[in-house]
């Protein structure tokens, strides 16, 4: 039986492995291996792409968004608006610098943070706001930048998952003050390890962000301030310079298994398709499904037997995110209680991602779509 991952790095680094060959032993050979030219010239050519002034490698997503928090002076005090419906290390990093995550609930369709939600959450301490570009989807930019606008707040763009998505033309990570992004091998543009960048216009922010990230050194063996080792390595740096040339390609090609899916899934009882858009909104990190309610009296079950079906039919699937983030052991002591976000709490039931990787071949993806029906068709009529 042929098996359809839920997604497989090694296709990628097939089609490119000539051109990383030559950059790594180019890279190992220079002996130049933290910083220089060639993690260099990577932050200039994702400033060109993202269309900022300003870069700064990082070694990770969590980190990028520690620094941006920590470089805007937010701690212990401040309050920061986000959604409980993402990863953990985007409300982490804001414990971290010793701040307090406030939460707010999301869209059904989208899975992205309720814009028209926010202002209710905003009080005399809130800081800024961190909207996450979930699965590659962007949240409502021009409706929350003129809300933090009226509340002078700043906006941090989470766009781990969204690498290439734009909004209303203008690519995430350039709308918002600062942007974060991470080159987790999964993400759209992925490292081969851990990796990470922010992205602004603000060249005093970018200054500061600089200086965090290397100790807090204004210049080698003066530290100004506490910082933390976080740096992007050249190796890395290679790899995602020769990536980035394909990124969009890979992007549409996500696109285009997106709207596959969505032809089959638009027409099956019970089950809904992710955002209620056009498919080229999305750079698709994730095709993430959701069970109906109406489908069973528990979605939850019936989401898990789908599941376990699939993987016997060979088809991987991931669950992002079985638990909000309200409703962590860790955010216990906040307040929060099961009933406080009901659409994060839905959602966190009854999400399935199927595989996705621009590399899916039209064979793996009749696989999954013929998988999933015969399976689903067992389960309802069970």
């Amino acid at each position: 039986m042929n098996t359809v991952p839920p997604v497989n790095l090694g296709l990628q680094y097939q089609q490119i492995h000539h051109e990383v060959t030559i950059a790594l032993q180019e890279v190992l050979a220079s002996g130049y291996y933290i910083g220089g030219t060639v993690v260099e010239q990577f932050e200039q050519q994702l400033a060109d792409y993202i269309g900022v002034s300003e870069v700064i490698s990082c070694n990770s997503g969590t980190d990028a968004l520690f620094l941006a928090l920590r470089a805007l002076e937010i701690g212990p005090g401040d309050e920061v608006i986000t959604t409980p419906f993402t990863f953990i290390a985007t409300a982490e990093v804001i414990s971290a610098v010793g701040a307090t995550p406030v939460f707010v609930d999301i869209e059904a369709d989208t899975f992205n943070l309720d814009v028209e939600q926010i202002e209710a959450a905003i009080t005399d301490k809130t800081r800024a706001i961190i909207p996450v570009h979930l699965f590659g989807l962007p949240v409502n930019m021009t409706r929350l930048m003129a809300i933090a606008q009226t509340h002078d707040l700043m906006v941090i763009e989470d766009c781990a998952q969204a690498t290439g998505a734009q909004w209303q033309g203008q690519k995430v990570g350039s709308i918002g003050h600062i942007g974060c992004f991470s080159f987790f091998p999964t993400k759209n543009l992925g490292a081969c390890g851990d990796g990470g960048a922010i992205t602004t216009n603000n060249s005093a922010i970018a200054t500061k962000m600089r200086q965090l990230k290397d100790h807090g050194q204004s210049s080698k063996y003066c530290s100004e301030t506490v910082g933390v080792n976080s740096r992007l390595d050249s190796l890395q740096a290679a790899i995602l310079s020769i990536k980035l040339q394909y990124l969009d390609r890979w992007n549409q090609q996500r696109q285009a298994i997106a709207r596959q899916y969505h032809r089959f899934f638009s027409h099956i009882p019970g089950v809904t398709v992710p955002q209620v858009n056009s498919p080229e909104m999305s750079v698709w990190n994730q095709y993430t499904l959701t069970i109906d309610s109406q489908s069973s009296p528990s979605p939850t079950l019936l989401r898990d037997q789908l599941r376990t079906q699939l993987q016997q039919q060979g088809i991987g699937t991931m669950i992002y995110y079985p638990i909000p983030l309200h409703l962590q052991p860790i955010y216990n002591n906040l307040g929060y209680h099961p009933g406080c976000f009901p659409v994060a709490e839905l959602v966190a039931r009854e999400v399935l991602s199927l595989p996705m990787f621009p590399e899916l071949s039209d064979e793996q993806q009749d696989q999954v779509i013929d998988g999933f029906k015969a399976c689903w068709t067992k389960i309802k009529n069970y």
